[in-house]
């Protein structure tokens, strides 16, 4: 997960995004070029100079909107900035720009898991009226209908979805083939696939998941509820679930993986995860789609042209997938002083037809029929994951629950806190925040 708050507790997404090298990209930008397309962006020019704050993290998968944005608006009087930064710095920066009566950002990436808090604090400004009346020129009618009630709240839209990022399994495919083995569809396939390529002496650690225990892992935990159809709260009654049965299946689930996993795992964000299949020393990794396109390329990798993909395994037979969804896109904040029309027409051109197929195979855009499998070697996984995961629900107080229960979903996996300890110590945490709500 990005750890989303995911840091991507997620929703799904979702982490600490690999930079990009610090080139030139347009006036105001310092991330790759090569990810930037040329497309329509005709505001109305201002009379003055004026320069827009772009935050977005650096990653395969948003870079290529967040350089088109730059590339195509910076003229005129207007200049498009946009610094690098990775996704621990951006959750930071989020909180500190919407927080005061002034901001530093007039542009901000956003992703389904924040907007229930910050549009309920006001913090965001909605975005119906300007949707509706930019829709004919920028095709805003082929956003996919679900990705925008996953940044809408109570029914207002707060953020133009930009992509989907759900979890995907690569797996080193010539390994799985030397020993007779297909892409585990359960955990207990899983922990077999792990245990025979571990048996056979060929890895050490064969399963790599981001377990970082400031971030990922109390996304990774959510989706093993998930899977066990659960959550943190009940939404009808907005009662925790962290001391149930099921919570503590997830929990045993989650720790039978530890043994085929690097014992340093709560240490692993996305890119270390990333790092293990660079290198060879893991098989099997379930994380963020946006993180599959690199696997890839073979400039990252010897083995770039040995992965194949997967949607993530059930914990169990028959249920949801192991997995979380996460829509990212734009937002306006409500503190800034530039003209919305103009901040919303450069996030519109941001996500346009052209923009969007150019982001593909890196990410999975948010238009409709964007991705196929001619044009991604994971775009089947990533299909097949989106049909199988919870769909994803925007509450005001799971970033709080999810900030309260980290640690301890920590200390459990690891042993410090015994299972029956540690939930009972997550739903004491988890009530005194819903005390509030």
């Amino acid at each position: 997960m990005r750890f989303r708050p995911h840091s991507r507790a997620l929703i799904g997404a979702i982490a600490v995004a690999m930079t990009m090298a610090l080139v030139g990209c347009g006036a105001g930008s310092r991330t790759g070029a090569q990810t930037a397309t040329e497309v329509q962006c005709d505001f109305e020019n201002p009379a003055e100079p004026t320069t827009i704050n772009v935050l977005a993290y650096n990653s395969s998968a948003v870079d290529p909107f967040t350089n088109t944005m730059v590339k195509s608006c910076t003229k005129e009087n207007v200049t498009v900035k946009h610094d690098p930064i990775d996704f621990a710095g951006q959750v930071q920066k989020t909180t500190a720009t919407l927080a005061g009566d002034k901001g530093t950002y007039d542009i901000i990436e956003t992703y389904g898991f924040i907007i229930g808090p910050n549009a309920a604090a006001q913090k965001l400004q909605p975005l119906d009226d300007l949707y509706a009346k930019y829709s004919a020129e920028y095709g805003l009618d082929q956003i996919d209908e679900s990705m925008r009630k996953g940044m809408s709240y109570e029914g207002k839209l707060y953020g133009l979805p930009m992509q989907a990022q759900m979890f995907v399994m690569a797996y080193r495919k010539d390994v799985f083939d030397k020993h007779g083995l297909s892409a585990p569809k359960t955990f207990e396939e899983l922990r077999a696939a792990g245990k025979k390529i571990q048996d056979a002496g060929d890895m050490k650690y064969p399963i790599a998941l981001p377990y970082l225990a400031t971030g990922d892992i109390a996304t990774h935990y959510q989706a093993t509820l998930n899977s066990l159809g659960s959550d943190y709260v009940d939404p009808k009654t907005k009662e925790p679930q962290l001391d149930t049965p099921t919570s503590k299946q997830a929990f045993e689930e989650m720790k039978s993986l530890l043994p085929y996993m690097d014992p340093q795992v709560t240490t692993f964000d996305q890119p270390k995860v990333q790092q293990q299949l660079f290198n060879g020393t893991a098989a099997i990794a379930v994380m963020f789609s946006g993180r599959m396109n690199d696997l890839t390329q073979e400039q990252n990798s010897k083995y770039f042209d040995k992965f194949a993909f997967a949607a993530p395994p059930a914990v169990e037979s028959g249920g949801p997938l192991y997995s979380r969804l996460s829509i990212d896109g734009w937002s306006l904040p409500a503190n800034t002083d530039k003209s919305p029309d103009l901040l919303f027409e450069l996030i519109a051109s941001s996500v346009s037809e052209e923009a969007s197929k150019a982001s593909i195979p890196a990410a999975f855009p948010a238009r409709k029929g964007m991705m196929t499998e001619a044009s991604s070697p994971y775009a089947a996984a990533a299909m097949e994951s989106i049909e199988g995961t919870t769909p994803p629900e925007s509450y005001p107080y799971t970033p709080d629950v999810s900030n309260a229960v980290i640690s301890l979903i920590a200390q459990t996996v690891l042993g410090k806190l015994s299972i029956d300890e540690g939930t009972a110590q997550m739903q004491a945490a988890a009530e005194k925040v819903m005390a509030k709500y």
